[in-house]
């Protein structure tokens, strides 16, 4: 028997919002007017330029010491986080005095930081999206998220054609274990198994938007 594991698309439940005129304001300055937004097909398509990720899956577990003198937080820009809470303000600014221009509704959601001020992270999102949260709201616990159109085999060994473990539905989310050369071994719904990296956003390491 086959275990199909994960919901639908994490980003279902997030919602873009429609802010009022105007760069700034206080607070979210929102009217109220939200819509669903698809995943982007865009997202399968777009070649990750993968190499062997890092087995150290918390948040700059693998920054070298020269770079952490570089950034704001002591943590290497790019790296992955995920979302803290249930409910997340994706602003266009590092402030609350920013419009919010996007809610994610999808804790756990995998996010690449590609800013960063002392207080807020500028990040990516799996479809590509970039928006100001608070460093309150990420954690270093490192996810990913499935992509592609159609199941995903957890393998039990790293190869092809491994037995399968269980079976992942396209846009459900996973805790990451380690990554061994061009395969990722995740955890979701009590079964692990490894999955190729091609197939898993959240481990590529370069910018995946700016």
């Amino acid at each position: 028997m086959t275990i199909t594991l994960g919901l639908r698309g994490a980003m279902g439940g997030s919602e873009a919002v429609k802010s009022r005129a105007g760069s700034r304001a206080a607070g979210p300055k929102t009217s109220g007017l939200t819509h669903s937004r698809a995943l982007a097909s865009a997202l399968v398509a777009a070649a990750l330029a993968l190499c062997a990720c890092s087995g150290r899956t918390a948040e700059g577990g693998d920054c070298p010491p020269s770079a952490r003198a570089r950034s704001v937080s002591g943590f290497c820009v790019p790296r992955y986080v995920s979302l803290k809470r249930g409910e997340v303000y994706g602003r266009k600014g590092p402030g609350k005095d920013y419009p919010a221009v996007w809610i994610y509704r999808a804790r756990g959601l995998p996010v690449q930081v590609v800013a960063e001020t002392a207080d807020w992270r500028r990040i990516c999102d799996p479809q590509g999206g970039a928006t100001w949260v608070s460093r309150a709201m990420v954690d270093g616990r490192r996810t990913v998220m499935s992509i592609g159109t159609g199941p995903l085999d957890l393998q039990k060994a790293a190869r092809a054609g491994a037995p399968v473990a269980g079976v992942m539905v396209a846009g459900a989310l996973a805790d990451l274990d380690r990554c061994q050369g061009d395969w990722c071994r995740v955890r979701v719904g009590g079964v692990t198994g490894w999955a190729p990296a091609s197939r898993l956003w959240g481990v590529a390491p370069a910018a995946q938007c700016h």
